[in-house]
């Protein structure tokens, strides 16, 4: 059988998926909670408690501010100590919620524990709009790195309609497993929320894609769904970025999303697998998303896997948990090398988008001194979007962001394909960034 994958460009790394095949490990509660109130893309949440105030678990301590814009819940039954700016994982400043938990951290939380599951009749009976607003007032966003709103999502703008809803369990960033993990331990459940997504779209039938490196998640689904005909598994390629948004979308339906648009604009609406578990906890359960699964890894950490841990804990607490911070540690980054963000400090905290942790020894850290560009075009043909990396880094350079803009930088994924195989070692993808960053400051037009 041929395996799917997108069209344009793509790469090859090394998957080094040294968790694979870990287990969850739950990751103890921390005397301190750090949340941040710009859990989403959007507007930041707006605090809704005060210094000094009792929270319970999963009681809202922000509210979406704004349409695209999402809620933030406390983990724990705690006291607010403080609403102050902290650090964020790279080094910027973030209105935050600290907590303390200390107190009553083995307290049994009987607000937590009033809230019982839904039947399957009440489940049955909700309606599109119920759905998407129990999500919505779940803070449940996207788990996959952007962390748009879903519930913004979920709402098909007028004129527009929706054909069929894709599960995203490529997983193609190197070293992070935390989707696997989840898909080979809970498809039941991914299903269930993937159902209601479904429903909360008005579609008919969904395609989960995942990458050929999972044999286990791809059985897993399949034997689940043994007898179904709404929902398929389908293989996909390994090649980066399959999971990208707009490539996942070719692979499996063939249409390409246009230039500024947006998937449903071709009829398709996408959610990662971890989404949809939080659909199924959110709609189910009644569970705000207070936690995530965040792999921890790297060529050197003793006990590389897949931990579960509150938001608003500290990164330093979770590289504990998975053996400590090596000696010859030379970088350290929230997410996967591809695409992850190194960070400044590791007493910033968790948040909705940390979906790994990477520890790099001090001989992987390094850059390769720049060298002149040879114009050998390996930049062009990896890039998924068929952009000019090369042409983008020099204008980036002599600041010329109009004619940059021309190029459609702007449709660039930053995935970082080009500065994988640029020989010269050039950093495209640091001066693309930089463009975007200096051209969404320009006058709109």
């Amino acid at each position: 059988m041929k395996l799917l994958t997108f069209r344009k460009g793509g790469i090859h790394p090394n998957p080094s998926k040294l968790s694979s095949g870990m287990p969850i490990v739950e990751v103890g509660v921390s005397p301190e909670i750090r949340l941040e109130l710009a859990e989403s893309i959007g507007v930041p949440a707006r605090c809704i408690v005060k210094p000094g105030q009792t929270v319970s678990a999963g009681e809202m301590i922000a509210e979406a501010a704004a349409f695209v814009s999402a809620p933030v819940h406390s983990p724990v039954a705690g006291t607010v100590k403080r609403i102050e700016k902290v650090r964020d994982p790279q080094g910027f400043w973030r209105e935050a919620v600290i907590i303390a938990t200390e107190i009553i951290e083995t307290a049994v939380d009987e607000a937590e524990e009033a809230l019982s599951p839904r039947s399957q009749e009440e489940i049955d009976a909700l309606s599109p709009k119920e759905i998407v607003d129990i999500i919505g007032n779940a803070g449940v966003v996207g788990l996959g790195g952007a962390t748009f709103p879903t519930r913004v999502k979920l709402s098909i703008p007028e004129g527009k309609h929706a054909d069929i809803v894709i599960l995203n369990g490529a997983e193609c960033e190197p070293y992070l497993t935390c989707d696997e993990v989840i898909m080979c331990g809970y498809p039941d459940k991914i299903v269930a929320g993937c159902r209601l997504i479904m429903k909360a779209v008005g579609v008919s039938k969904a395609v989960i894609g995942i990458e050929a490196n999972k044999p286990q998640a791809i059985s897993a689904f399949r034997r689940y769904l043994r007898g179904s005909d709404d929902i398929k598994v389908v293989k996909l390629k390994m090649k980066y970025p399959q999971g990208g948004e707009k490539q996942l979308i070719e692979a499996i339906t063939g249409k390409q999303v246009p230039e500024g648009g947006l998937p449903v604009d071709v009829g398709a609406v996408v959610d990662n697998v971890a989404t949809a578990y939080a659909v199924y906890d959110a709609v189910y359960n009644r569970k705000p998303l207070t936690q995530r699964v965040v792999t921890v890894t790297g060529p050197e950490i003793k006990k590389p896997g897949n931990y579960l841990v509150k938001l608003g804990t500290s990164i330093s607490t979770l590289i504990e948990a998975a053996g400590g911070l090596p000696e010859n540690t030379g970088k350290v980054i929230a997410g996967g090398p591809m695409m992850g963000k190194a960070m400044s400090q590791l007493d910033a905290h968790t948040t909705k988008a940390i979906s790994g942790v990477l520890v790099l020894p001090a001989s992987m850290s390094v850059r390769k001194p720049e060298e002149p560009c040879i114009r050998c075009a390996k930049c062009l043909s990896v890039c998924p979007m068929g952009l000019e990396p090369y042409q983008m880094m020099n204008l980036s350079i002599a600041k010329r962001f109009e004619e940059i803009t021309d190029l459609h930088v702007m449709s660039c994924l930053e995935c970082g394909c080009c500065s994988y195989v640029c020989p010269s070692h050039r950093p495209l993808l640091d001066y693309i960034r930089y463009a975007k960053q200096e051209i969404r400051k320009l006058p709109k037009k």
